[in-house]
């Protein structure tokens, strides 16, 4: 484990808890067990603790290699040590003890699936490249009880098969079933590299939907700020960091020009996110988008403001700032994380457009002000742009 937990430093230039290092150990046993086959081959790709660039997810365990064609494949392992878990009447939703309590968490398999979906979607080697995902989850402390594999989860265990304590054969065949060969093609490197990028075809069911919700339509000035952001956005770099303010009262419809942003900006190939501070406008939003309530790869395009205290300068192409008035210093349960989320914003993207309405402050700890803004692209170098929309416009 202190191999693992050496090169997990290295990587993600943070340690972790002993907890997480003991279950490492105590996961990759029962991985170990399963792997000693002669069917599956020696020369095959091993990744432990894969972060998918740009968020704070961690696909456990990787296995790649090739098919009996030569396709490209990589199994995505999703390793618990749960020993109980419950019901709940919410999609994709169960409960168990982690914590230190018994808390909401999602489903292992729509952990898995909604993974190799983030992959799929947004890693250009791996859609470009034809590189085969097939997500799982294993439970090897869990004995089946008809809760995890519970009929109302069986649309995501269908989309990524979840295996117990009794079940190691199972998954063993699982991985066999497809993985024929080693990796003779670089194929976790290939991953590793790929660049993160919105494929087509996400990019092209966004515009259709957008197309399709007419409360998105830009009307006059929302017209004008959004090509100027567009503008921005395309020109901005590491090199020529631009930040954008746009003030407005209610009405003016800021979230429309911020949603349509997002959709463009995606349909060019560029990483752009929403973010705001409450969860209920990213909800709104994502639902619209998708035209489901149901957690899809859309959900990683929305952001809450406390999301980049640890990443890296630029590292996104554009942030969509919505309800900027209400960004905090701080984040997290207590307001003790990170060190203020209008800097965070501006440090970890090209470019960021706040829309912001300095009247709706609510409360002590909301941030949000144009001279706020203006310090922190200063310090950052950054180019400061100003608009203003002032018609009023009822939107949906």
């Amino acid at each position: 484990e202190n191999i693992i937990l050496n090169f997990f430093k290295e990587k993600l230039n943070h340690s972790t808890s002993p907890n997480e290092v003991k279950s490492w150990k105590e996961s990759l046993r029962y991985m170990d067990s399963v792997l000693q086959d002669r069917g599956i081959p020696d020369d095959c790709g091993i990744a432990i603790e894969y972060q998918i660039p740009q968020t704070s997810k961690r696909v456990d365990f990787i296995l790649s290699g090739q098919g009996a064609k030569g396709e490209d494949y990589a199994i995505l392992i999703e390793l618990k040590q749960w020993q109980e878990a419950y019901t709940t009447q919410k999609d994709a939703i169960i409960k168990t003890y982690v914590g230190g309590g018994i808390r909401e968490v999602a489903h292992p398999s729509y952990q898995a699936w909604s993974y190799a979906t983030l992959l799929e979607g947004f890693n250009e080697a791996v859609y470009s490249e034809n590189i085969q995902l097939y997500p799982c989850a294993y439970l090897h402390n869990y004995t089946k009880d008809g809760n995890l594999d519970s009929e109302f989860y069986q649309e995501y265990i269908n989309k990524a098969p979840i295996f117990f304590k009794s079940d190691a054969i199972k998954l063993r065949d699982f991985i066999k079933s497809h993985v024929k060969y080693g990796d003779k093609s670089n194929i976790l490197y290939r991953i590793e590299s790929g660049k993160i990028k919105p494929s087509k075809s996400l990019a092209d069911s966004l515009v259709s939907m957008l197309k399709r919700n007419k409360e998105f339509t830009l009307i006059d000035e929302q017209k004008t700020v959004y090509e100027t952001a567009l503008a921005l956005a395309k020109q901005s770099s590491d090199i020529n960091k631009n930040v954008l303010i746009v003030k407005g009262g209610p009405g003016t419809g800021k979230s429309v020009i911020a949603i349509n942003l997002l959709v463009e900006l995606t349909k060019l190939g560029l990483v752009a996110q929403y973010v705001s501070k409450n969860a209920a406008p990213r909800a709104v939003y994502e639902s619209k988008l998708t035209g489901t309530f149901k957690p899809t790869v859309i959900k990683n395009m929305f952001k809450g403001s406390g999301s980049f205290v640890n990443t890296k300068a630029n590292e996104i192409k554009a942030l969509i700032v919505d309800e900027a008035h209400r960004l905090n210093e701080k984040g997290g349960l207590y307001n003790n994380v990170g060190d203020n989320q209008i800097k965070e914003i501006i440090h970890s993207s090209e470019f960021s457009v706040f829309f912001i309405d300095e009247d709706q402050r609510v409360t002590l700890n909301d941030i949000g002000e144009v001279d706020e803004i203006e310090r922190w692209a200063a310090f950052a170098g950054a180019s400061i742009h100003i608009m203003e929309l002032s018609s009023q416009f009822r939107c949906g």
